[in-house]
């Protein structure tokens, strides 16, 4: 029986060993540390900063969780929601790729029902039934790197989908289905 990389997701993405095993896929991927996890933010639209340790000791840390489901709430409306867990670990999978220790700046992470409405009426690139809206996408960008390599990384990882919009740049990732696409 194969089970889907969702289910892996859900079902713990190997914690005890630190790494990351993909259905379908003979390897795993490592995260930089094997006992800590850590993130930095940078909330464009509101200047707040934050630099975690999400994960610690085989576990994920409370306090920390809560502290990144405030920086990444819907700054239009001030809705803060569950950003899941496996979105932080995609996070510090993609920067520990990149060997990049800058803080990701974020553009959107959770977004409530009315905001995606609205930001859907405006575009027709904001998906009705965003990922945002369940605490699992963030667009965003590392500024020390070249946003195609940040886009190609995220490719790389086949951890879910991934957004590209040069003009408004950023990258979009999240942890549904593996799929890409491109936008302005």
């Amino acid at each position: 029986m194969t089970l889907k990389r969702r289910e892996l997701l859900r079902g713990g993405l190997a914690l005890a060993t630190g790494g990351l095993a993909l259905a379908g896929v003979g390897t795993a991927l490592a995260f930089p540390e094997a006992d800590v996890r850590r993130l930095g933010f940078n909330n464009l639209h509101t200047n707040e900063l934050l630099d975690v340790a999400y994960w610690e000791n085989g576990a994920y840390v409370p306090d920390a969780l809560d502290a990144v489901n405030t920086v990444l709430r819907d700054y239009r409306c001030g809705e803060v929601h569950e950003i899941d867990p496996h979105l932080l670990d995609l996070l510090v999978l993609l920067s520990g790729k990149l060997e990049s220790k800058g803080r990701f700046e974020v553009i959107s992470g959770y977004r409530s029902p009315a905001t995606n409405a609205m930001l859907h009426d405006l575009s027709g690139e904001v998906a009705v039934h965003s990922l945002h809206m369940e605490g699992q996408a963030i667009d965003m960008r590392l500024p020390v790197v070249d946003l195609a390599n940040l886009r190609d990384a995220a490719i790389s990882l086949g951890l879910g989908g991934v957004g590209y919009y040069p003009t408004s740049d950023f990258v979009h990732a999240d942890v549904g289905r593996v799929r890409t696409w491109a936008g302005a």
